[in-house]
């Protein structure tokens, strides 16, 4: 196997379990918690000395086999054809190309401009010479590790499946569909605006808030149900989501699983106005707006509602992620999901 000639700097490590046992079909990027050089990173991983007995006496059990640093500039730490330590998972690690990236000290662990474009022509020129033009991102931790890639196709796999970490953090997660779309163009042939961009992707979103820690405490609960959850902020809000998608239809196979977990959500993104679960505009109502409650529903909590309720037009009140307060000719009527709502 070859080693990227996109490589600017070279420094092997022997932390490493010589040549893997398992093709490459894997990249499974990092955020290595620094805003490092592509040498600083290298010093990251110091060479791991054992006892006659093989317990580890000095260095450290670490490594992957390549660095961006914080210039975009790329390290060489492992070579490709061998499998390095980096994802707390043998099986992981060997099948896949492992990164580590600079990023900040602090969740979202965010990367440069410049990191992050490197990472797409890493994982560009990691797929060509595999033989490969897809990469893949399903969002969805089962889905992927019980996958079998075609031939052709590069899979996606994130440290934090494997152990109790925040790598490769939220800024990166929240990136990730754009990385397979951004890096599947280029492979064949095409540019970045003749298919999904950022603002293209579709998301799963469960709330948005203006407190951080409200959006936390939806973030433990729907982590408890076992969805790869995120914070993303943005427009003074902190949103909740579930997956980064450049297929809508990918989106909407989360969305099912988001709501037969109990959990209310909507597709936003595609480079339109965000799409809720249900057909109604949700997505444009605001604080102040004249709304109407959908036939059958039941309050936040799930408590049952008078049946005159549903032909009245109300004004709401509150809005804080899916709850919604509204009220009638100023008096407050109840608090009620967002998706049970359509503008009047």
């Amino acid at each position: 196997m070859s080693n990227s000639s996109l490589v600017n700097y070279t420094k092997l490590s022997t932390n490493n379990s010589g040549p893997r046992t398992h093709s490459i079909d894997r990249i499974t990027p990092h955020c290595v918690v620094g805003q490092l050089s592509a040498e600083g990173i290298v010093s990251c991983f110091p060479k791991a000395v054992y006892n006659s007995r093989g317990e580890l006496i000095a260095g450290r059990e670490a490594s992957c086999n390549y660095g961006i640093g914080k210039d975009g500039r790329i390290a060489l730490i492992v070579d490709e054809g061998k499998r390095s330590w980096c994802s707390s998972s043998e099986s992981n690690d060997q099948r896949a190309v492992t990164i580590e990236c600079a990023s900040d000290t602090k969740s979202p662990y965010a990367m440069t401009n410049a990191v992050y474009e490197s990472l797409i022509n890493l994982c560009v020129d990691i797929c060509k010479r595999n033989g490969k033009n897809k990469l893949i991102w399903f969002g969805d931790k089962n889905k992927t590790l019980n996958y079998t890639p075609a031939p052709n196709e590069m899979v996606i796999t994130v440290h934090r499946w494997f152990a109790n970490k925040p790598c490769p953090g939220d800024w990166l997660m929240a990136r990730m569909g754009d990385l397979a779309s951004k890096a599947t163009s280029r492979l064949n042939g095409t540019t970045t605006t003749q298919t999904t961009q950022t603002n293209g992707l579709y998301r799963v979103q469960l709330g948005a808030f203006q407190s951080k820690q409200n959006a936390e405490k939806l973030l433990q609960t729907v982590k408890q149900k076992g969805f790869e959850a995120f914070i993303t902020q943005s427009g003074g809000l902190y949103k909740v989501q579930v997956g980064v998608f450049s297929v809508k239809a990918n989106a909407d196979a989360m969305l099912n699983k988001v709501k037969a977990a109990g959990l209310q959500g909507f597709i936003s993104g595609g480079g339109s106005t965000p799409t809720p679960a249900t057909s109604t505009p949700t997505a444009r109502i605001v604080t102040g707006s004249s709304v109407r409650l959908r036939s059958g529903a039941k309050t936040y909590t799930g408590g049952s509602l008078a049946s005159f309720v549903y032909q009245r037009t109300y004004k709401v009140l509150q809005l804080n992620g899916d709850r919604v307060v509204i009220s009638y000719n100023g008096s407050v009527v109840a608090a009620v999901h967002l998706s049970d709502l359509t503008l009047a």
